[in-house]
């Protein structure tokens, strides 16, 4: 598979000259959006923009990225400042601060500050800003909240009422490969390889790493039904009503009509909560954390570890094992 490589100023800049009507990209859209603002250091936040579409960042990242520094420019400027030369470390604070008093929680406010401070590097590295700015980091500290897995008996009851055969593949595959949702609505039969049991991401949804997973038997049944049945001439391996694919509203809206029928609804399952029960439930089946983190397609192994926390077998033998030797009241000692 070839990499494709960051484009150059020039080379945009002369794809813009002799094609004046191609189709719109991401990068357009943000950039008619900076257009109509009047914000500090408005050119270098332009420049930034245009360096991470050369980087090849997709169009959802710089949107998002564009969003969390707006914010932070406009109350940069509100701060009655305009030059960044200037900018201390209390002005990225009160911003947390600000944000905070708005009622974001602290996970929202941590991903703004990422976009925020990857945009001052990037002045630093054009010698546009002082290091000093960011001498210090910031650190904010995060609930280390764990995932919500679904009971096995709740899952059993869910995929007893899914009757429709697009949807019981798309619930199967979640549930068997673990793929987020959105990587499997933009998967294409060429995806797929039957024979060998294999779905083909050929970029992750979050942080573009592309990795190979596998199909169980249930769902290798359910994919077989439901390629048997799609009309041959769409792209996408899950479509809806119009050329594209599925869109993910629909998705989960199909989702949690099931769960209605199925009547574990109050207990808050979510769609990503499939992934989270596809890992659970390797790892209470004795797969080593290492093998999970690729088949998840985490970068950091911390990430993966959550789960060891859910669903560690081990613990919990360890536990009512030393607790029967109290009980039984096996234990010296003073304390």
């Amino acid at each position: 598979m070839t990499t494709e490589q960051p484009r150059s100023n020039v080379s945009v800049e002369r794809e813009e000259r002799d094609n004046p009507h191609r189709a719109q990209t991401p990068i357009d859209h943000v950039l008619e959006r900076l257009a109509g603002t009047d914000l500090p250091a408005k050119d270098h936040f332009e420049s930034y923009l245009r360096h991470k579409w050369r980087m090849n960042h997709k169009g959802n990242t710089i949107s998002s990225s564009f969003t969390s520094v707006m914010l932070f420019l406009r109350f940069y400027k509100a701060s009655d400042k305009s030059d960044l030369r200037d900018i201390k470390r209390s002005d990225l604070e009160a911003f947390i601060e600000h944000e905070q008093d708005r009622g974001m929680s602290i996970s929202t406010v941590r991903t703004k500050m990422a976009s925020i401070i990857a945009f001052l590097h990037f002045l630093m590295g054009e010698d546009l800003i002082p290091a000093t700015a960011l001498k210090r980091t910031i650190k904010l500290k995060l609930p280390d909240l764990l995932p919500r897995a679904m009971n096995p008996k709740d899952v059993r009851k869910l995929l007893t009422v899914v009757d429709n055969t697009r949807d019981r593949a798309l619930m199967l595959l979640l549930l068997r490969t673990g793929i987020r949702i959105g990587e499997a609505l933009g998967l294409t039969v060429n995806d797929i390889d039957l024979k060998e049991r294999k779905v083909h991401l050929l970029e992750g949804e979050k942080n573009s790493m592309g990795r190979v997973v596998y199909l169980s038997n249930d769902a290798l049944f359910a994919m077989k039904r439901w390629l048997a049945q799609r009309d041959t001439a769409r792209e996408f391996l899950f479509y809806g009503h119009g050329n594209g694919a599925l869109c993910y509203s629909a998705a989960r809206m199909r989702f949690v009509r099931y769960l209605k029928k199925a009547r574990p609804l109050h207990k808050g399952y979510t769609v990503h909560c499939l992934r989270h029960t596809y890992a659970s439930e390797l790892l209470n089946a004795g797969m080593r954390l290492e093998v999970l983190q690729q088949l998840l397609g985490h970068q950091d192994i911390e990430v993966t570890r959550r789960y060891a926390r859910l669903t560690d077998k081990t613990r919990q033998e360890e536990y009512f094992r030393a607790m029967a030797v109290i009980e039984k009241g096996g234990i010296d000692g003073n304390y």
